[in-house]
């Protein structure tokens, strides 16, 4: 493959996926920075890795790519007992895709109660045990299917509902609606 193609496919492939490579890894790092910079590095590896893409799901190929980066990042750039969490603004672009916001037009009342919510929401996700938590933000933040999920994490596709549903329990319990 040719520079030209090369460059064509990756933009084709990758470019339109990089705002979920980039939520991801800001979920999986806990902050903008390192996900920018392990989005940079998965960026590398699937330009490297074009050659070899077989087609089908980019978004989950390159999700893969980000995740398995992230992970080698931290690795080599975190302490073992630093846990990983997402940003609040990841909440807020995800409301902003889905054609929903903080409704500050309703006053200010409205939105501070809007911003405590989100913020329960994502302390809630933070809390969850890292398997649980991994799957969640890959299935209902990222839209990833079971099957998917199931292969990027290497698990069985039972494993990755087991998981989702345990997930969204303990999330449920935790924000005081009982499942």
């Amino acid at each position: 493959m040719n520079e030209k193609a090369l460059a064509e496919r990756f933009n084709e492939v990758v470019l339109p996926h990089l705002g979920d490579a980039l939520a991801l890894a800001r979920w999986l790092t806990g902050n903008a920075t390192d996900a920018e910079d392990v989005v940079q590095d998965a960026c590398i590896k699937a330009h490297a890795g074009m050659p070899g893409y077989a087609g089908g799901n980019a978004r989950a190929w390159l999700l893969t790519i980000v995740r398995n980066t992230s992970y080698s990042w931290m690795a080599r750039h975190r302490p073992r007992g630093m846990m990983a969490v997402g940003d609040l603004g990841d909440l807020d672009d995800i409301a902003a895709a889905h054609g929903t916001s903080l409704p500050d037009e309703d006053g200010p009342e409205a939105s501070l109660i809007a911003r405590a919510d989100t913020a329960a929401v994502e302390a809630a996700i933070a809390a969850l045990p890292h398997p649980f938590r991994e799957t969640l933000v890959l299935r209902d933040i990222n839209g990833l299917s079971y099957r998917e999920i199931a292969a990027m994490l290497d698990v069985p596709m039972g494993t990755v509902m087991s998981r989702l549903a345990r997930a969204r329990g303990l999330l449920a319990s935790e924000l005081g609606r009982a499942p």
